[in-house]
């Protein structure tokens, strides 16, 4: 260092001491734009690649997708969707007395117009005022009769805007077995069900339900009822007296029912974007 305070170099002696250096400082500089500049391009890309790649719902969202696909099902299939021309059932091994089950299907003969007043469609004011208050929308129904046409039966379908509020209806409806219902009177007195679907004129016959037996579950937001009885004129005696008619009766109208059940509230795909809603 010269006297002046100054190297021989020509560079200030006390700025170096110091440890000052602008060529450093700007190197610094640069090094800390880079870093922040990079991690401000990966923020972006993060929020790219969430805008761009398909939507993950939470398993509270996807119970809500697959509630919302079951309870519009009514709405997006067909009535022979729903109800469907034929039906298989089984009769089991033991009401045959027999080393294996019996085959059959049960056939559909007419589809009734849709009740949109819910309480038109079941059997009792109470039952009627349930639905109502669980706010049913309508009520599907259908008319099946067996291949031989000795059975006839009704399938109902209310609809009910969610699970809970089906089970709370279900509530007001039937017990499992109707009485035998032998005159007016008697009949004014049988437990709330879906009321069946009669017809006029040539084939009238083929709807006579005495001797009824008559069930309701629940299937998400729909309630499936079923009444089934005789379709002739066979005397009228509880059908508890006839072991194999009333097993092969109530073969037909649990799988007729459990079809349109399975139908309506079968669980959905799990839902992921896109064509889920929501996506």
């Amino acid at each position: 260092m010269r006297g002046d305070g100054m190297y021989a170099d020509g560079t200030d002696g006390g700025r170096r001491d110091r440890g000052g250096s602008p060529g450093r400082g700007r190197r610094t500089a640069a090094i800390l734009a880079l870093i922040l500049g990079l991690a401000g391009f990966a923020a972006s890309m993060i929020g790219v690649a969430i805008q761009v790649l398909p939507r993950q719902f939470t398993a509270g969202q996807q119970r809500q997708i697959e509630a919302w696909q079951v309870a519009r099902r009514w709405q997006t299939m067909s009535a022979g969707q729903i109800f469907p021309a034929s039906v298989s059932y089984q009769l089991s091994a033991q009401a045959l007395q027999d080393a294996a089950p019996l085959a059959l299907d049960a056939l559909r003969v007419s589809i009734a117009p849709q009740a949109s007043d819910c309480a038109k469609a079941v059997t009792s004011q109470v039952a009627g005022a349930m639905l109502r208050r669980n706010g049913c929308e309508a009520v599907l129904r259908a008319t099946y009769i067996d291949a031989t046409r000795s059975y006839v039966m009704t399938v109902g379908v209310a609809v009910l805007p969610t699970a809970a509020a089906a089970a709370s209806a279900a509530s007001g409806l039937s017990q499992p077995r109707l009485a035998v219902a032998h005159d007016a009177a008697e009949a004014g007195r049988l437990p709330a069900g879906v009321g069946v679907v009669r017809f006029r004129g040539e084939r009238a016959g083929l709807y006579d339900y005495n001797r009824q037996i008559s069930a309701s579950f629940t299937a998400g937001p729909y309630l499936v009822m079923y009444a089934a009885g005789y379709s002739d004129s066979r005397p009228r005696v509880p059908v508890s007296q006839d072991l194999y008619a009333d097993k092969e009766m109530t073969s037909m109208a649990t799988g007729v029912a459990h079809s349109v059940a399975n139908t309506l509230g079968a669980s959905p795909a799990p839902p992921h974007c896109p064509g889920a809603p929501g996506c």
